[in-house]
């Protein structure tokens, strides 16, 4: 019988925070990369954000999000706390919704994920056009659409540090 990622029998380890920490380092250094058209670009910030958030929200949470978004916002040159706003309403999101998320399986899940992306993305474009700036279009929701596709690969790829060989040995409790 082959065991999947989410099947009942598969064991994950505790999360180490350098897994974490190391996730949001490689997700703050693809958002830095200078993309053609960054509203193409899934936010891969605030797609980690949203799954460490759902998978350990008593490990990350709203001042990780806070701290990340003026990180984004520093780094990118806008208007400082757009993101940080952005991020800290998604966070609280993904831990309110952080159950009801983890009960579906990760296509279902991509579902829970694209309207919380595509709410953070909407902050950040409210928080532009108070601040003055003129409407991107709609093409910005194209990115939390595409970072909604990548969710069950990064769901995979976050998830592998944790992973225990599943071992067939009957005389084992676990």
């Amino acid at each position: 019988m082959a065991l999947g990622p989410d099947s009942p029998q598969h064991i994950l380890r505790p999360v180490r925070l350098s897994t974490i920490a190391t996730s949001f380092a490689i997700a703050l250094l693809l958002d830095f990369l200078p993309w053609k058209d960054l509203r193409l670009t899934p936010d891969f910030v605030a797609l980690v954000l949203v799954f460490w958030c759902v998978r350990q929200p008593r490990l990350v949470g709203l001042g990780i999000g806070w701290t990340l978004g003026l990180v984004i916002d520093a780094g990118n040159g806008v208007l400082l706390g757009q993101h940080a706003l952005a991020y800290a309403l998604l966070a609280f999101l993904a831990i309110s919704l952080s159950r009801r998320i983890l009960w579906f399986g990760l296509l279902q899940q991509a579902l829970h994920i694209a309207p919380l992306l595509a709410f953070a993305e909407a902050v950040t474009a409210l928080v532009r056009l108070a601040a003055g700036a003129e409407f991107p279009g709609w093409t910005i929701f194209v990115g939390p659409l595409i970072g909604a596709l990548l969710w069950p690969l990064a769901s995979v790829l976050l998830l592998a540090p944790q992973r225990r060989r599943v071992n067939p040995d009957e005389t084992r409790a676990i």
